[in-house]
């Protein structure tokens, strides 16, 4: 097995139970503190995105993860719309939108500017996470294990997309791995007793 393909697996195990560990504390926990319902929100659009990406360019480990992800991303909006009394439909909608719209760039743009492009929801995601780790009053409903495989994860792609080499893949594992590394720095503050900024009521 080549380097590129031991990565992209690699990747792809990461990647498949990386939202695993934030199911399991939303069911245990039935908490939602401290987790973003935007940042979970352009999750979908990322697991969508990804997964067309990858059978566009052909890309088997990335279209495994990419899917799998999907398993655990709809049960984590789910346990959030219920935690936050909200309709599940109108949670989902705008994802499947904005994905709708990536997807369309990517098929008619390339690569880069799919890259490009898709960070938008990459950093979404990572930032809106970052956003309720600085301004929640309890993070409770955050899983450690889940921050710290966000940035194995962002780490595998990026080591995998310079082999390919496919620059969208590049681009969006550098900025992604960026905040994901920021929201495990400011995850581990929080428990050692950083109060809040900004909190919200």
């Amino acid at each position: 097995m080549s380097p590129v393909e031991v990565l992209g697996w690699a990747g792809t195990v990461s990647g498949t139970i990386l939202g695993l560990p934030q199911v399991l504390r939303l069911v245990r926990t039935r908490r939602v503190d401290g987790l973003s319902l935007t940042a979970w929100r352009a999750m979908l659009v990322v697991n969508l995105v990804w997964t067309a990406h990858g059978i566009s360019i052909g890309q088997v480990p990335q279209v495994v993860t990419s899917a799998l992800s999907l398993c655990s991303t709809v049960p984590i909006l789910y346990l959030m719309a219920r935690g936050l009394r909200r309709r599940l439909l109108p949670v989902l909608l705008p994802s499947l939108l904005a994905a709708g719209v990536l997807i369309a760039v990517d098929q008619l743009f390339g690569s880069a500017a799919f890259g490009a492009v898709a960070i938008v929801a990459a950093v979404i995601a990572n930032a809106g996470q970052s956003i309720e780790l600085v301004r929640a009053r309890r993070i409770v409903g955050v899983s450690v294990l889940f921050l710290v495989l966000a940035v194995v994860n962002q780490g595998l792609w990026l080591s995998w997309a310079i082999l390919v080499p496919d620059a969208g893949t590049i681009i969006f594992a550098t900025v992604t791995g960026t905040i994901t590394v920021f929201n495990l720095f400011w995850w581990s503050l929080r428990r050692l007793g950083l109060r809040p900024l900004f909190a919200t009521s």
